[in-house]
């Protein structure tokens, strides 16, 4: 016979350690996608997740005992603390089996709560075997991250507060999902009130076991998972999770990792808050089902799930937020090697910013330029594209090429032994819209441009490294030249770094 989930849920016990999160408002991101958008902020909880709750329920209920003898579990995250702070706001033992890969931040957060921490293996499937080894072992009681009726029924919670606290009519309610166990409870509370109430599933492309296994009506086991979203990183989901994700979720909605780091990037820009991939991908989900479904003047909820960020992922995030919201097209452009080349094809590109622009010399025939330029939609970087064309520029789009925007912008660069007489300087400019071209502009002093490197980096002001042709015999013109410019300058030419990859 299966668990009452509502009256589990009404009885769970997890208001010791989690507070009742807020549904907020998200106004910049709910006016851009037309509907209204609140988010479910299980980031503030003590733990920065919503994981506690189920935790606690479970330790909770446990016999004097088994909690005499403690608990243990298998984690690299959130549930790892969710445990640890349960553990010891009850007053047990929480052994804590976590891969020898976690970074030591983690692993010193469980620790600070109290835990014993055991390091094991290369993958959570390594920890998780070796954690049922030394339940047996050591008579400890394992506790699920998602599949079991008690953390089922602790994060259910987290529905029986949405319903509490937007007493209207919800359209639709996103929640991420890895095994499972957040969007089964929050289903089975929100189902049996308000069943007209529609509930999406969210997962990364490269972690879809929850939407393979709907499909084919049975569990999936996925060879492997990608690990951005490694709050969600699971292979297998729970049985019991997967039979009430069957029964109650109405449809999975898959995004990739450019579109995750764009909802990042809204939430942060509504709150102020920054989530970790995991915690983003309901708000990912949700925009991606209005834009699909073509909703308009709908009241969606989203749960951020988690805000334990790595902060060397930052940059990244970053990098990769403009183009997952379609803000930014990337291209390589052909040019042809000649003078007043570049000015012709920024007038093409009119007044839109340009975020990146990276070139250097190859041959005395063609220029190959790597350029981001910030849009407004696909359907402009499109019409970019073809009028790129149109004026026979030999336009490549590289906006979903992942090699491109992972390592080739990167690596943009090579030595040119055909180049005579080039000299490399730094160039920094304020940061404003059009700020580039002014630059490249009043820099068309009859020079040939050898080099060119520059990205937005969202800072007050532009950093530009320039290779230039200059003759020794107009060394002086060029030093009027750069007195004229008006922007700092750092000759460069002896710098080791450009006498090793790019002289």
């Amino acid at each position: 016979m299966h668990p009452d989930y509502l009256e589990k849920i009404l009885n769970a016990q997890v208001y010791d350690v989690a507070i009742e999160s807020p549904l907020d408002d998200a106004p910049t991101l709910s006016e851009r996608i037309g509907n209204r958008l609140l988010l479910k902020r299980e980031d503030l909880q003590p733990v920065f997740s919503f994981k506690l709750r189920g935790a606690y329920n479970k330790i909770v209920r446990l016999s004097p005992e088994k909690l005499r003898r403690g608990v243990i579990c298998a984690s690299a995250g959130n549930h790892a603390q969710g445990v640890a702070l349960s553990a010891a706001k009850i007053g047990c033992r929480a052994l804590i089996v976590m891969p020898t890969t976690t970074p030591q931040i983690k692993v010193q957060a469980v620790k600070a709560r109290g835990a014993e921490v055991v390091l094991f293996g290369d993958s959570y499937d390594d920890s998780y075997a070796h954690a049922l080894e030394l339940e047996k072992a050591r008579k400890l009681t394992f506790v699920h991250p998602f599949d079991d009726p008690d953390v089922i029924a602790g994060q259910g919670t987290i529905g029986m507060e949405i319903l509490r606290q937007h007493p209207q009519a919800i359209h639709a309610v996103f929640c991420c999902v890895g095994g499972g166990g957040l969007i089964s409870g929050i289903a089975a509370y929100i189902k049996r009130l308000r069943p007209e109430t529609k509930i999406i599933g969210v997962e990364a492309v490269d972690a879809d076991a929850m939407t393979r296994s709907l499909q084919a009506g049975k569990r999936v086991r996925l060879d492997r998972v990608g690990l951005f979203a490694d709050g969600a990183a699971v292979k297998y989901v729970g049985e019991e999770t997967f039979r009430l994700c069957q029964q109650y979720v109405d449809e999975m909605v898959l995004v990739d990792t450019d579109a995750i780091c764009a909802a990042i990037k809204d939430v942060f820009e509504d709150t102020r808050a920054i989530l970790e991939p995991a915690g983003a991908l309901a708000v990912a989900g949700a925009k991606e089902y209005a834009r699909r479904h073509k909703l308009k003047g709908k009241t969606l909820i989203a749960t951020a799930s988690g805000a334990n960020m790595n902060f060397d992922r930052l940059r990244f995030i970053a990098e990769r937020a403009e183009i997952g919201e379609q803000r930014e097209a990337v291209i390589a452009v052909t040019l042809p090697e000649q003078p007043g080349a570049y000015r012709k094809f920024l007038a093409l590109i009119g007044t839109r910013n340009i975020t990146e622009f990276n070139y250097r010399f190859n041959d005395r025939k063609d220029a190959h330029v790597f350029v981001g330029v910030q849009v407004a939609s696909r359907a402009e970087s499109l019409k970019l594209i073809e009028q790129l064309r149109r004026h026979g520029y030999q336009t490549l789009d590289l906006t979903d090429d992942e090699m491109a925007k992972s390592h080739i912008r990167h690596l943009v660069g090579g030595h040119s032994p055909q180049l005579e007489h080039e000299i490399v300087y730094r160039f920094e400019f304020p940061e404003r819209p059009g700020a580039l071209m002014n630059f490249l502009n009043r820099m068309s002093a009859g020079w040939n441009i050898s080099l060119f490197h520059y990205r937005n980096h969202g800072a007050d002001y532009g950093r530009v490294l320039v290779g230039m042709q200059v003759p020794p015999g107009e060394m002086g013109e060029f030093k009027k030249f750069l007195k004229n410019l008006g922007y700092p300058h750092w000759n460069e030419t002896s710098n080791p770094a450009y006498k090793l990859f790019l002289d």
